[in-house]
């Protein structure tokens, strides 16, 4: 039915998130309770962002709830110091763009207490990448790339059983859908070539869809100790028939490509990783304290084939992407104190490890290990529950030495910087 991707198309365009904010490319910023706890929510799962961090919660909540809300993320430009395989070869600067998102998430949960079921829906972006540089034309980068730009949004329906008092579990069906777009500008170090040995400047953009599973258990041996584990299954986003443009072709080149500009299609495939978490929460009095080891599962990133249809040799080739990413495990920790019956307080700290061999970092990502620091607070006005949190990225400086010449001119040598922030907002109603 047409309305069954025009639902994901419209989140996608208006709302999802392209940016990474978590090691690699992944988006945990599904639930701003989570968020002001460091994620440590997969023995806590008290909300209906339950969906996402452990769909056996849903047997905690009571009644029907709405909760909607998201992520404004602050992306400080990257910096660079270093040579790249373009140009004259010598020690440069450059700075990526400052970025802005909104990661967004919106749930509904209805909670059968007598019978023990629970189900629920959720909205939601666990995956995104986007980086930019300023100049198509003069970028350190811009024969490797321009912009990237990688949104998703999943629709999850999700039911869960409340076994017995010690023990539920939960299960759902992830709908992804996805977005692509890729630009770069293919450099040659040939003599005399105009337009600053530029070739063009290449746009690639495409959608697809994929599907998947979620599945979480909730163990309570004691009323004070919650035990949870939640497995989130890998997604194959296949973007096929996407439209390649390119534009300002060299003067030199316009006799191979027919002209100034050129028109072509073409895919790529993304291959996103399970995820699989397990944590512990305990709660004395009006202070809970949780901490979770969270998996993604990053080896599955092992290229990105990208394949133009309509190839035109020697400029326009289809060359291996490799990527070779590695498994990754992050820790996170995380506290909450009810201050009153109406307001909590909240705070967490994430230590991310980066998957990304240096061997293969591009510029599309140049990633690195991360210290993350959240404060949080959440306050109760009858029926209403108003959640908030921030968020501060410590990115670790990261020296690569991978620069690689002719015939691919792929890589560099240097050193990257950078920072981010983050503000969540959650706005939730009890029917």
């Amino acid at each position: 039915m047409k309305w069954a991707k025009a639902v994901p198309v419209f989140l996608v365009l208006v709302l999802a998130a392209s940016t990474s904010f978590a090691a690699g490319f992944r988006l945990p910023e599904a639930g701003v309770k989570a968020m002001g706890m460091g994620f440590a929510f997969t023995a806590q799962a008290d909300d209906p962002s339950a969906i996402y961090f452990n769909p056996a919660g849903l047997t905690q909540l009571e009644g029907k709830n709405l909760m909607f809300g998201g992520t404004y993320v602050h992306e400080n430009g990257g910096e660079f110091t270093g040579t790249t395989p373009v140009d004259d070869f010598s020690s440069r600067s450059e700075t990526q763009k400052t970025l802005h998102f909104l990661i967004p998430n919106g749930y509904f949960t209805s909670t059968n207490k007598e019978t023990g079921i629970a189900w629920g829906i959720g909205v939601f972006a666990p995956f995104g990448l986007g980086q930019e540089y300023k100049s198509k034309s003069a970028s350190i980068f811009r024969n490797q790339t321009t912009k990237i730009d990688l949104q998703t949004v999943v629709i999850n329906p999700t039911i869960a059983f409340e076994i017995d008092e010690m023990l539920s579990v939960g299960f759902g069906i992830d709908y992804m859908y996805g977005k692509a777009t890729l630009g770069k500008t293919p450099w040659s170090p040939t003599p005399g070539l105009p337009n600053n040995g530029n070739l063009y400047e290449l746009e690639l953009e495409g959608d697809g869809d994929a599907w998947g599973f979620n599945a979480g258990i909730l163990f309570k041996p004691t009323p004070n100790l919650r035990i949870g584990a939640n497995y989130r299954s890998p997604f194959k986003l296949n973007i096929k028939g996407g439209d390649v443009d390119l534009s300002n072709i060299n003067p030199a080149l316009t006799g191979a490509f027919g002209g100034s500009t050129y028109h072509t299609e073409g895919s790529a495939t993304v291959n996103m990783p399970a995820t699989f978490a397990i944590g512990v929460a305990y709660t004395w009095d009006r202070l809970t304290v949780a901490a979770d080891a969270d998996w993604t599962f990053w080896s599955r990133y092992k290229e990105l084939p990208i394949t133009v249809e309509g190839t035109v040799p020697p400029y326009l080739v289809n060359r291996p992407n490799p990527k070779n990413w590695e498994d990754v495990c992050a820790i996170r920790i995380g506290a909450e104190y009810r201050a009153t019956n109406a307001l909590a307080l909240r705070a967490g700290f994430v230590y991310d490890p980066s998957p990304v061999p240096a061997e293969t970092m591009g510029p599309e990502l140049p990633d690195a290990d991360r210290l993350n620091y959240m404060l949080g607070l959440g306050y109760k006005v009858g029926p209403w529950t108003i959640d908030v949190a921030g968020m501060y990225i410590d990115k670790k400086d990261r020296t690569v030495n991978n620069q690689v010449g002719l015939p691919t001119l792929t890589g560099f040598n240097g050193t990257w910087e950078g920072t981010a922030w983050l503000a969540g907002l959650n706005v939730g109603y009890k029917f």
